[in-house]
């Protein structure tokens, strides 16, 4: 029994020797970042910074298959060694809330790295609407139960929670008219054949600023730089509202602690870099950055309240 006793010390006392090593040695081959649903942008961006750090190739490899269920599952079932990556967004912690037979768990088999940038979902309307603010919007949908609408870019997705959000807090009676990707319903919302929509900050920027649309509110916490004018939903009376877009990083769990903490170091070190800044406002995000703790804490969050309003607003998978 001492006997065992001891090969057991020394077992567990040479894997806490080796996992400062591996760190120390890492990477020494080139790292694969799934992609799931989404543009791969802040993906090719940190890996070009990681190439330039480390001299290891980064391959950005898309699996957009399924929403996102299929790139999550590769990292959840790949070896823990921080050579398998997933750029983490929204999509994830709403599958999560959304469907209770994944084939992995978003929280148990997945560990956040960093949070990267986000971005708000922007409430717009036509030029041409007598909606000039959420109030406005918000009185006629009480005044005209089921009369107005909102587009979506798709069931399930950040923008439809964002609408069902508003419906739950502002008690209002508005119809979801699902399209198969943001760009089909700003096209439409631009015809008038809709009459707003949450849409994502990247495509529906530029719009804002074109004059083919205008800007209510956004959807996150705090105002977004690019329309600094234009209050949040949460300031427009709803303190609890918060919506936002984002991209991460999460490794598969029992990735060692040394290795995570290394990734998270030089995220961090990119993000606050002038080229980091730059690549990230150009791609319409704004760059953030995190502790793995707070990482954590932020992706909970995000599927506590999607459950929330999925729940409530009986929202299925297609």
């Amino acid at each position: 029994m001492k006997r065992l006793l001891a090969t057991l010390i020394c077992a567990a006392a040479a894997l806490v020797a080796t996992a400062p090593a591996a760190a120390q040695q890492y990477p020494d081959k080139p790292i694969r970042i799934i992609v799931g649903p989404g543009p791969d942008t802040l993906a090719r961006l940190l890996g070009a910074h990681l190439t330039s750090v480390w001299g290891q190739q980064i391959l950005v490899d898309q699996r957009p298959a399924a929403g996102g269920i299929v790139a999550a599952d590769v990292v959840a079932k790949a070896p823990p060694d921080g050579y398998t990556l997933l750029l983490s967004t929204g999509s994830f912690t709403i599958n999560s809330a959304l469907n209770a037979k994944l084939p992995y768990d978003f929280l148990r088999d997945l560990t956040p790295v960093s949070l990267m940038a986000d971005f708000p979902f922007i409430l717009v309307v036509r030029p041409d609407s007598p909606y000039h603010s959420l109030k406005d919007f918000v009185n006629a949908a009480k005044a005209q139960p089921g009369k107005l609408n909102y587009a979506s870019a798709g069931n399930g997705t950040p923008p439809h929670l964002a609408g069902e959000m508003l419906k739950q807090m502002a008690q209002i009676d508005i119809v979801h008219v699902p399209y198969k990707g943001a760009a089909a319903g700003i096209t439409d919302l631009i015809g008038g054949q809709v009459q707003a929509m949450f849409a994502v900050a990247p495509a529906g920027l530029p719009q804002v600023k074109g004059g083919k649309l205008r800007a209510l509110a956004v959807s996150s916490p705090k105002r977004y730089s690019q329309l600094p004018e234009v209050p949040t939903v949460a300031e427009s009376g709803y303190p609890e509202f918060q919506v936002v877009g984002w991209n991460g990083l999460h490794a598969p769990a029992k990735t060692p602690k040394a290795i995570i903490d290394k990734l998270n170091a030089e995220v961090a070190k990119y993000l606050k870099s002038k080229e980091g800044q730059e690549g990230v406002l150009a791609s319409g995000f704004v760059a953030e950055g995190s502790t793995v703790a707070e990482f954590d804490a932020f992706a909970r969050a995000d599927i506590a309240r999607a459950t929330k309003v999925i729940k409530t607003a009986n929202i299925h998978v297609d």
